[in-house]
């Protein structure tokens, strides 16, 4: 099932700027709400574009029995973290502090990619060393690759002690890697909001923003209403940072980042395909998912595994699986915006948007919510 087409709307042709509006910065949550499920919601009708302001507390109560509700259970690691340079020659003056933002798992054993800034003259055969708080040097990593916008491969070495593993010391010295565009330093109490209530699998530098919303008493009145809940993993990893850089939507490429569809959940997806079942993605990573698995298997017939994706959904696109979504306001000119228009229509999204910002919704990761069905 494909979404709204607008007409001559496809993406080639299309400008990235096509998908920008304009945001006030004080309408960007900086903070969560004081208690998760306080946010506000904006319910938008998928086959004619009507809005209408309400509050996800009534969530559940749009939902039916027979729906099919699909959440992404990757927990968020403590990503960001700060390092020295080794000195390698005696006249080499020592440096500031480094920030290495890891983003996902590489191929070799102790190997990850990163984020590294200033990462101008960190170069291919660095030491890197990350002290903890009391100073102590707890991890060592060496720079094996370098590539553009402060991209490297690191491979760390195992740690010293062989009481705690790279995990452990992970949550002991690193901060909660919140986006950008949250101008404070992260705090005690994001180590518990930046998560979703029900994340599991470890191995996103990003939270599904989508899900921060959900208490365990919201999917409590979820399940009471019939509806069945299932759960995929997408590690969310470089593209939540990496700007676009091209100026046409047909040139736009995404990051690869890593999933796996459980058989509890594909026998969910298959039996809700097969009986023509809602199934409801909470979160654009969900969608990114579950399309990216139905390119490559047949709806019904879906299949357990683990894989990665670079999928692109942009107008054009054609859904086969998802039929309607929760989730966060997304950045101008971003890919998760061009998502929500190929799903609703780019000028429905687009005017919705602009009536989110006349009413003063928050937006972003610790914003308010949309229900698109």
């Amino acid at each position: 099932m494909s979404g709204p087409a607008e007409a001559g709307e496809r993406t080639k042709g299309l400008r990235v700027a096509d998908f920008d509006y304009d945001l006030p910065e004080e309408l960007i949550a900086q903070q969560p709400p004081p208690e998760r499920g306080e946010s506000r919601m904006l319910v938008m009708d998928r086959a004619s574009g009507a809005v209408r302001d309400s509050r996800f507390a009534e969530f559940p109560s749009l939902l039916s029995a027979g729906d099919l509700l699909v959440l992404n259970d990757s927990r968020v690691i403590p990503a960001r973290l700060y390092a020295r340079r080794t000195l390698r020659r005696e006249r080499e003056k020592p440096t500031g502090r480094i920030e290495v933002m890891l983003t996902e798992p590489a191929a070799g054993s102790n190997q990850w990619r990163a984020l590294v800034r200033p990462g101008r003259k960190i170069a291919i055969g660095e030491r890197l060393v990350f002290p903890a708080p009391s100073g102590e040097i707890v991890l060592q990593a060496d720079v094996l690759e370098r590539g553009p916008f402060g991209e490297r491969l690191l491979e760390f070495a195992p740690p010293q002690d062989a009481t705690q593993d790279f995990f452990s010391i992970l949550d002991r010295i690193g901060h909660v890697p919140l986006p950008p565009y949250i101008r404070r330093t992260d705090a005690a109490a994001d180590r518990e909001r930046y998560q979703t209530v029900y994340a599991r699998e470890r191995g996103s530098v990003a939270a599904p923003t989508a899900g921060l919303h959900f208490t365990p008493q919201t999917l409590e009145a979820i399940h009471a209403r019939g509806v069945e809940i299932a759960r995929v993993t997408l590690h969310v990893g470089l593209g939540t940072f990496a700007p676009i850089r091209v100026e046409r939507v047909d040139e736009v490429r995404l990051h690869r980042e890593r999933y796996t569809l459980s058989a509890a959940a594909a026998n969910a997806l298959n039996c809700a395909a097969r009986e023509g079942r809602r199934i409801i993605a909470v979160g654009t990573t969900v969608v990114r998912t579950l399309e990216a698995i139905a390119l490559r298997m047949e709806p019904g017939k879906l299949e357990p595994h683990s894989g990665a994706t670079e999928i692109f959904i942009s107008p054009g696109f054609e859904f086969c699986l998802v039929r309607a979504l929760l989730t966060n306001f997304h950045l101008p000119q971003s890919s998760l915006l061009m998502l929500v228009s190929a799903f609703a229509g780019r000028d429905r999204i687009l005017a919705a948007y602009r009536h989110a910002v006349k009413a003063h919704y928050r937006f972003f990761s610790y914003g308010d919510c949309m229900f698109i069905a």
